[in-house]
């Protein structure tokens, strides 16, 4: 029976195929254009939540767009394009040439390490757009078109890269726990019904995983919420994390550090089944039309 349901998984496998490059790009590319536009409102909830100036301060439910234009000006679908393809075509093509190198029994491992190095590309994308969303969200009186001259007059370039290291180390972590997750999830499904998972219930999977590792590193993602809006000049802006932990937990202690949780969870529980559920789908798109082209 264990013969039979693994020959039906391979052969569902090797029908929907492994990702390529391209089709990794577009389907990491349609995944974050759909999360960020329907989920937009929550992160900015979860920034207020987060900044040390108070929720009610930074704007409460006040232009709860704000910063959008971040990740729609430049424009959203080139932003999410180019932050979805840095990630998955790292994470695919890392994936795949570790499946030729560690035994599959180290499985997990590949997953680990094709995610940290997926977060560190994408972060190459993703800091800059953060800086000028996250810095919009609290100031609602200005656009993000403003913030990013702002930012660049004041601080030059290097002021989009605010906070880089701080983002690295939370996505690592993130996706160290994220993505071996959904992959064991989607494993253990599917050898349950005996094959391959639909893209509904990778989209489970993902929210699934997602809430998990969401909970988990809150505490990091208000550490780099706090250095991103750091004032220049300021000790928050070193962009040093345990000393932002410590300032946070003598401030406001165990809450501080899991300010907005539970809009974070629900942002990346939702947008990890809109994420994981596009992804697997536009792959399967992909892999059936790129088949019928080649005969």
């Amino acid at each position: 029976m264990e013969v039979h349901i693994n020959e039906n998984m391979n052969s569902e496998r090797s029908h929907r195929a492994e990702p390529d490059f391209l089709m990794a790009l577009m389907a990491g590319s349609a995944a974050g254009l759909a999360v960020d536009i329907t989920l937009f409102p929550l992160d900015t909830i979860k920034t207020r939540l987060q900044s040390a100036q108070g929720f009610w301060k930074a704007g409460g439910f006040r232009g709860i767009y704000s910063g959008l234009a971040s990740a729609a000006t430049g424009s959203a679908p080139n932003v999410s394009f180019a932050l979805a393809a840095a990630f998955f075509c790292t994470y695919e093509m890392v994936k795949q040439l570790g499946r030729g190198w560690v035994p599959m029994s180290f499985e997990p491992v590949i997953h680990m390490g094709a995610a940290s190095c997926g977060e560190v590309v994408a972060c190459l994308v993703r800091v800059p757009v953060e800086v000028v969303k996250q810095r919009a969200q609290t100031r609602p009186e200005l656009n993000s078109w403003s913030v990013l001259k702002r930012t660049l007059k004041t601080e030059g370039i290097f002021g989009l890269y605010r906070g880089y290291l701080s983002t690295v180390i939370r996505e690592i972590p993130f996706s160290l726990i994220q993505f071996p997750l959904w992959e064991v999830f989607k494993k253990v499904w599917s050898a349950h019904r005996g094959q391959y998972v639909d893209s509904w219930q990778s989209s489970v999977c993902g929210a699934i995983a997602g809430c998990i590792s969401s909970g988990i590193t809150t505490p990091l993602d208000v550490a780099k919420t706090r250095i991103m809006l750091a004032e220049k000049g300021s000790s928050t802006s070193k962009g040093h994390i345990l000393p932002v932990l410590r300032d946070v937990w003598r401030e406001k202690g165990l809450r501080g550090l899991f300010a907005g949780a539970v809009p974070r969870i629900m942002w990346i529980s939702v947008g990890g089944a809109i994420f994981f559920g596009v992804y697997e789908e536009t792959k399967s798109i992909w892999a059936y039309y790129y088949q019928r082209i080649l005969g």
